[in-house]
């Protein structure tokens, strides 16, 4: 009996010590496990996960919210006038404070989605906007709200706010204030919308803006091109371009857009690891753009414009040189001053409301309106928009050439002041003078000198006596063409194939047509001497006649006098700068100031003796010969102080067709300054005052 109690207890003690050892063993091998797990997380956590969680601790402290600058004004040169301004508006913005993006939403359970929210509160924002919105505001649907929130992060990071609406009623306005705590995330901001003159003032000339999504796209906009390389959100907030911000794209808003655009301010947000917002740490406000003073004076500029489609109208049902002028459906003015170079009038007719680009954006309607207007036909050429073949903006100089050819005569010692020519109505010249070219209308002038030849306009002088003596003074065996150069050199230093140095973008260098090495070169020079081998805008031409006003001063015109502050202070001024000086003995150039003063019946009754030269440009357009009307002119002859340049494509005789408008614009130009130096707007209202 003891021997069975012992075996028992024997075998229940090796049972004991089995299970025990089996315990042990799984305690080890567990705690291996664990540790094993434990090491290889923190493993990925030092050498996979580390770096990563690394950066977003560092990054993900604050982030910069820019806001955008207000824009700086652009004022006429009396400084009362606005002609681009800026104005607040108040728009409706969200930042999402939640992941609603596509990938989130797949990881959560069925229950706990949270798109259905958002989805929610983008019909109660529509319904909110269609009942408190302007009648005329675009109706925002659910689904266009929801697609400029951005839930899927293609455009911006979680933190940054989604323009929904701009430009708010105030009904709307009061009602978001009143129940923001129904829309999280939603907030009201001030913005700025851009205006210009509603009286359409030298439009093409301010310029518009647009997004800069848009303009960041345009590959000619250099500027925005090398912004858009650095362009990041890790520079200083301040610089940082927005892709909704209004920039400039043409005209002085381009070519001062870093003086006008201000400096943008910023919210400094916190954000967690995955860039969502935790709150508003610190705002900097904005700093508001300079202010921009243009040379344009509104009053001339108004008066340029009018006298442009008045004179436009008038020639669709007058007579001039023998027939109307259906076709002339754009004309083109400058008007410079000529001891400052500063540009009073800059017109290119038609023009449009600018306003069509306010919201940074053009309907395409609208676009289609203005395509063929919108751009600045006074400094590039661009076609007319009628249907067939017409003249570009940018036509052939035809005699107001003349004065120039006879300074190159007489500077090379092709002609003097007295050489004595007989006009028998008509030059010939090349092999077995096989080439024609008449005066118009077939004029025989008879016996001539260099200043009459100026003021009858003689083509048959300028070839015999300019242009054919050129061409045998520098002929050679080896360089036939070096009297081409010789006429390229006079052309470039009188603004003619040149940039003109005018501070707005995109000026076009004309076409020096005399180079086309398919004619000989005779006949180019033969032809370019009365006017038919270059074609220059009509800055060039104000240039050119400015040029000649001072006996040899190139000016750079100007569009801007000066730039200020918000507070009124003087940031940068702008001075007279002459750009080069050809040195002519004062006989030569009272010789051609002798030969401007061709009858124009426009300026019957003109108080100033004044220097001018018409121009009938003929050119080829689709296999037919049209006159193109020109004109130049500066006043008062003896102290000049203004020279315009009038252009109007297929509008017949320049003394007929540009001569009334030129004459208008310095009417305009003596009430506002006096050509005298007396404002005559100030001396009738003195006289009014005196007979009351």
């Amino acid at each position: 009996m003891r021997q069975m109690n012992g075996e028992q207890e024997k075998h229940s003690e090796a049972e004991s010590r089995k299970r025990f050892s089996f315990r042990i063993n799984l305690f080890f091998f567990s705690s291996f496990l664990i540790f094993t797990v434990i090491i290889v997380r923190l493993a990925i956590l030092q050498f996979v996960e580390g770096p990563q969680l690394k950066e977003e601790e560092t990054g993900s402290i604050t982030k910069s919210v820019p806001l955008p600058p207000i824009r700086g004004t652009i004022y006429d040169a009396t400084g009362e006038n606005k002609l681009a301004y800026s104005t607040p508006i108040q728009s409706l913005y969200i930042t999402l404070d939640k992941n609603y993006s596509d990938s989130a939403e797949s990881l959560r359970d069925p229950d706990k989605k949270l798109l259905p929210v958002l989805e929610q509160m983008t019909k109660k924002l529509s319904n909110r906007f269609n009942q408190y919105g302007a009648a005329d505001a675009e109706k925002l649907t659910p689904d266009m709200i929801l697609e400029a929130m951005d839930r899927n992060y293609r455009k911006a990071n979680g933190f940054t706010p989604r323009l929904i609406k701009a430009d708010l009623s105030e009904k709307e306005i009061a009602y978001f204030l009143q129940h923001k705590d129904e829309f999280p995330g939603v907030e009201v901001v001030e913005e700025n919308v851009r205006h210009y003159d509603p009286d359409t003032v030298a439009v093409q000339a301010v310029g518009y803006v647009k997004n800069y999504s848009s303009a960041r796209q345009a590959k000619s906009l250099e500027k925005y091109q090398e912004i858009q390389k650095t362009n990041s959100a890790e520079n200083d907030p301040g610089v940082v371009y927005l892709e909704n911000e209004a920039v400039g794209f043409d005209g002085l808003e381009y070519q001062y857009q870093e003086e006008l655009r201000g400096k943008n301010g910023y919210k400094t947000v916190p954000v967690d690891p995955r860039n969502m917002p935790q709150g508003v740490e610190s705002v900097t406000p904005p700093v508001k753009g300079y202010n921009v003073y243009s040379t344009i004076n509104k009053n001339v500029q108004v008066k340029t414009e009018q006298a442009i489609t008045d004179q436009l109208r008038w020639l669709h049902s007058n007579a001039v040189s023998g027939s109307t002028h259906p076709y002339a459906k754009t004309g083109f003015a400058v008007a410079m001053e000529v001891d400052t170079g500063n540009v009073v009038a800059m017109a290119s007719m038609p023009d449009y409301d600018s306003n069509y680009w306010s919201s940074g954006s053009i309907s395409t309607a609208n676009y289609k309106k203005i395509e063929n207007i919108y751009l600045n036909g006074t400094i590039r050429s661009f076609p007319s928009g009628q249907p067939g073949d017409h003249p570009e903006s940018v036509v052939l100089l035809g005699s107001t050439i003349k004065p120039l050819s006879v300074l190159i005569g007489l500077e090379e010692r092709l002609i003097t002041t007295s050489t004595y020519y007989q006009d028998t109505g008509a030059a010939y010249f090349g092999r077995n003078n096989s080439s024609r070219v008449k005066n118009s209308s077939g004029h025989v002038y008879g016996g001539l000198d260099p200043a009459s030849a100026i003021r009858h306009s003689s083509n048959a002088f300028m070839v015999d006596m300019i242009g054919e003596r050129l061409y045998n003074k520098y002929r050679t065996n080896s360089e036939l063409d070096q009297g081409v150069a010789v006429w390229d050199k006079y052309m470039k230093e009188f603004g003619l194939g040149a940039y003109t140095g005018v501070d707005l973008p995109n000026e076009w260098k004309g076409r020096r047509e005399y180079v086309n090495e398919k004619e000989t070169a005779l006949s180019r020079l033969a032809y370019a001497s009365f006017g038919q081998q270059g074609k220059y805008t009509t800055m060039q031409l104000a240039q050119y006649a400015a040029m000649l006003a001072t006996k040899g001063k190139r000016m750079e015109p100007h569009m801007v006098s000066q730039i200020k502050d918000d507070e009124g202070n003087v940031v940068k001024t702008f001075k007279p700068k002459v750009l080069n000086e050809v040195d002519f003995p004062d006989a030569y150039w009272n010789e051609i100031l002798r030969g401007m003063a061709t009858d124009v019946s426009a300026f019957d009754g003109f108080p100033y003796d004044f220097a001018r030269k018409t121009g009938t440009s003929q050119q080829s357009v689709g296999h037919e010969l049209v006159d193109n009307g020109v004109f130049i002119a500066f006043a008062p002859r003896n102290n000049p102080k203004l020279a315009v340049a009038v252009v109007v494509p297929e509008g017949g005789f320049g003394a007929y067709s540009a001569g009334p408008i030129a004459r208008k614009i310095f009417d305009a130009y003596d009430d506002e300054y006096g050509l005298d130096g007396v404002p005559k707007k100030n001396k009738n209202k003195e006289e009014d005052t005196e007979q009351q």
